[in-house]
């Protein structure tokens, strides 16, 4: 099916089941432990030996010697895989790291060998038995100190471009009136996903199936195919449940070629599960931006220039973090212009991490609009709201698709009670508390892909959709079910969702905030010819037909459902493909982000007291399971905030704190009671069910607002996140 006018009323648009707030379909699974993780598959591949992944003890060098005898003698080893045996390995298409030293070394806990023994314990003590010695080079570990040699990043193919102009922004800027021309930090981040990375390989021949954590399958099968040097139809990815992702398991990782590397070599199943302090450096993270934000307006508050700038680093030929694309689009401004710039470090891959681009860029964005209200002496929602714009400011031919940003920032101040916010920082006091409150707009795009489903309807009725979906949480088989049900007029007790497995029709998987979009848009077009070929069954003409209730109506007829499957089930699959709406139109969710803050006056510690998020994301397909994904990213905006930072040790080239308890992220305690709101939206532009993904929205503009509230509550600008007390402490007037 061929989506290239904007959708008109269908099917989806009676709501009986789309749209209402049902509980997940796999809560019952995940909360008593009956959900299978890749780590807990063990009947499908019986016999499985265990793999343990030796990370390399140096950031960059060469491997001189290794010498694994020991190792191979010691109690249960099987093998250990090297460079000397593992055979020709490449690269994927989307990471660049190689996945096992060859015997360069790109960077610190780069896998250099892998014992494979008949436990777990076994392979991990024979570890330790492996001598190597290495020959260590200088390498690059300090982004600031490349701050101004760094050239303009290479053209991606995600990102956008990576410098853009219109008008004359230097001559705008240097006229301007009034001028905000500061830098930020963003650290390194890590993704901390609760379950690590895993895989359960197994050789059929020349073809590979592995038991897996992966987000996007497409991607996978892709990725795995290259590195191994096998067709990508000889292998199969299955991800029934994953633990978390937020970007960190996009694609392969050292897990799951090691595993089939090491099956390959030893001729059986070989599990792998990656340690978690070999996570931090082994596998990809958000990478740490400088960016320096100019921003330039006349006396009323309108904005004249607009510059972002941002330095990221990464290995050699990686990809830089698109910073700039949230500045493009959010606000107005004649005179604008974005450069990104990106460093070669010998650190770990920087990639994508939960709305790459949008959330850091934002995080300094964002303070700058608040630094630039301040100056004008004016209400930071009123002037976001003078600076609306509805075109693409750099195409303004083009307009949005839908654009309720003003309606978000003025439902969130109604809502958050922003009216009785005191603008002079440092005004408000609880006893040793100083109380503030802040707040930021949000954007994210609004992608979306080809994606394809398989239908069956058995002759009990219910319908089995099949498609390569994965489920990392945010509730993708329970919409899956929901949009079935409505084309078929069912309840969402009759259609059995079953995904994650690269044999069935393809989707892009969860990533980028399109899956939702993406994959319904499939389901749907899958059953509008399930709906013909019942139709046809039952002798009805497929237009005049209504589906509701378990029924196929035509006039005055109707007959069960299940009748058109009682002499055999009825099987379609079918995709649906997109036209160039996307060029014609910006499509983009947008959102703003309220929050109130406690600093003491005598510790500088920080507690987030509430906070609000205002989301417009089209057609809100389940209230229940889209309030869960941003009150995740709400949650995730806070650790960005105040605490989640990896630290680099820029003598050696590696992430010190690489483990859950060096690594800080929220926890209960951290985190209030969460509101969320939604616009109520559709955007036809998009797809047939009018719906845009929001996973990744609630997380945009939610550390700048947390930010914009500590300055608020103390007067002092903290421009370098997290916002640890130790970097207001000695400006606050304890008094």
């Amino acid at each position: 099916m061929k989506f290239d006018t904007p959708a008109g009323q269908n099917p989806i648009d009676q709501l009986k089941v789309v749209g209402q707030p049902h509980d997940r379909f796999e809560a019952r699974l995940k909360t008593t432990g009956a959900a299978t993780y890749a780590n807990e598959y063990h009947d499908v591949a019986p016999n499985a030996a265990y793999g343990y992944i030796l990370g390399a003890a140096i950031a960059k060098g060469r491997i001189a010697a290794i010498d694994t005898r020991r190792a191979e003698a010691a109690a249960g080893v099987i093998a250990v895989v090297t460079y000397h045996n593992a055979g020709l390995l490449g690269v994927g298409k989307f990471y660049v790291q190689r996945m096992l030293a060859a015997p360069e070394i790109d960077h610190y806990h780069q896998p250099v060998a892998v014992v494979v023994a008949e436990t777990f314990e076994q392979a991990r003590a024979a570890s330790s038995l492996i001598r190597i010695d290495y020959m260590r080079s200088a390498g690059q570990f300090d982004l600031a100190a490349q701050l101004e040699s760094a050239p303009v990043a290479p053209q991606m193919e995600f990102g956008g471009p990576t410098e853009t102009r219109v008008g004359d922004f230097d001559q705008a800027f240097a006229q301007a009136a009034i001028k905000v021309d500061e830098t930020y930090v963003v650290p390194d981040q890590a993704h901390a996903m609760m379950e690590p990375h895993a895989t359960l390989a197994v050789w059929h021949g020349d073809s590979v199936t592995c038991w897996t954590s992966i987000q996007q399958m497409n991607w996978g099968t892709r990725d795995l195919g290259l590195i191994l040097g096998i067709p990508r139809d000889h292998v199969r990815l299955i991800s029934s449940f994953i633990g978390g992702g937020f970007g960190g398991k996009g694609t392969v990782q050292s897990d799951l070629v090691l595993a089939a590397v090491s099956s390959r070599i030893v001729g059986r199943p070989v599990k792998i599960a990656l340690q978690r302090p070999i996570m931090f450096n082994n596998t990809i993270h958000r990478p740490k931006t400088i960016q320096r934000v100019r921003l330039g307006a006349s006396h009323d508050g309108r904005l004249t220039a607009v510059g972002h700038e941002s330095l990221s680093g990464n290995l050699a030929g990686g990809r830089t973090e698109p910073t700039t694309l949230s500045t493009r689009a959010l606000y107005a401004g004649p005179n604008r212009m974005t450069r990104v710039r990106l460093a070669t470090l010998d650190l770990a891959e920087g990639n994508a991490m939960r709305a790459p681009g949008e959330a850091p860029g934002l995080m300094a964005l964002e303070i700058a609009m608040d630094e630039m209200a301040e100056k004008l002496a004016m209400d930071p929602v009123a002037f976001r709201i003078l600076n609306d714009t509805q075109v693409d400011p750099e195409k303004p031919d083009r307009p949005f698709s839908s654009r309720p940003f003003v309606e978000c920032l003025r439902t969130g101040a109604e809502r958050f009670g922003w009216s009785a916010r005191q603008a002079k920082p440092g005004a408000v006091r609880e006893g040793h508390w100083l109380i503030g409150m802040g707040m930021a707009g949000a954007i994210r795009g609004a992608p979306i892909s080809k994606a394809g489903a398989r239908v069956r309807l058995d002759s009990r009725g219910v319908v089995t959709v099949e498609t390569d979906m994965t489920d990392i949480g945010q509730g993708s088989y329970t919409i899956v079910q929901q949009t079935a049900a409505e084309m078929m007029g069912l309840p969402i007790e009759e259609v059995v969702a079953r995904l994650g497995d690269s044999s069935f029709p393809e989707t892009p998987g969860s990533g980028g905030q399109q899956g939702a979009p993406s994959v319904t848009a499939g389901v749907y077009a899958a059953c509008m010819k399930l709906r013909e070929a019942v139709a046809q069954r039952v002798g009805f003409n497929v237009t005049d037909a209504e589906f509701v209730g378990g029924e196929v109506r035509s006039g005055n007829r109707s007959v069960p459902l299940a009748q058109a499957a009682a002499d055999g089930d009825i099987l379609v699959e079918d995709s649906m493909e997109f036209g160039d709406l996307a060029k014609r139109f910006a499509i983009q969710t947008f959102g703003a982000h309220f929050a109130e803050v406690a600093v003491n006056a005598f510790t500088g510690e920080i507690r987030v007291r509430r906070m609000l998020a205002v989301c417009a994301a089209g057609r809100i397909l389940n209230p229940k399971t889209a309030r869960s994904q941003v009150i995740g990213g709400m949650t995730m905006g806070i650790g960005a905030a105040l605490m989640e930072e990896m630290a680099v040790d820029k003598r050696f080239g590696f992430f010190v704190n690489h483990d859950l308890a060096g690594y800080e992220v929220p926890v209960h305690a951290d985190v209030p009671h969460l509101q969320v709101h939604f616009i109520e939206e559709i955007d036809a532009v998009i797809s047939p069910l009018k719906a845009k993904g929001v996973g990744e929205l609630g997380l945009t503009g939610v550390a700048p607002a947390i930010a914009n509230a500590v300055y608020n509550a103390t007067g002092v600008r903290v421009r370098q996140y997290p916002i640890l007390l130790e970097k207001h402490l000695h400006q606050l007037a304890s008094g």
